[in-house]
């Protein structure tokens, strides 16, 4: 299995992330302190399920339906690897090698997303 975390309010308008076999399996709403420029200060968040088989697919959707402003990611993890995915691109590392989510946090930071969100898990 893959299990990942969507943001809703990172969707960019009128994206439909149609043909990724997500299963939602958690649906939470929380207040966000210390949201980067562009980012509300309440998110709805996704935690999701899919097959491993299909880890291929959430990361090409989300990375053309997510936001371009505001820092959004999404993240997932296989058994043996970890997914960051941003608008137009997508980092991939074996788990749980914590020196691989370097780039992808190089990147985050580029992107202004502040250092309290780059707390994906490895």
């Amino acid at each position: 299995m893959l299990e990942g975390v969507l943001i809703a309010e990172s969707l960019r308008v009128g994206a439909e992330p149609a043909g990724v076999p997500l299963r939602v399996t958690k649906i939470t709403r929380v207040a966000v302190e210390g949201a980067a420029a562009g980012q509300p200060g309440q998110w709805t968040l996704l935690d999701f399920a899919a097959e491993e088989a299909d880890a291929e697919r959430p990361a090409e959707r989300p990375a053309d339906c997510l936001g371009p402003a505001g820092g959004w990611y999404v993240n997932y993890n296989t058994g043996t690897e970890a997914c960051v995915v941003f608008a137009g691109r997508v980092f991939r590392y074996p788990r749980p090698q914590t020196e691989g989510r370097l780039p992808a946090q190089r990147y985050a930071r580029s992107l202004g997303i502040p250092e309290a969100q780059l707390d994906w898990e490895d």
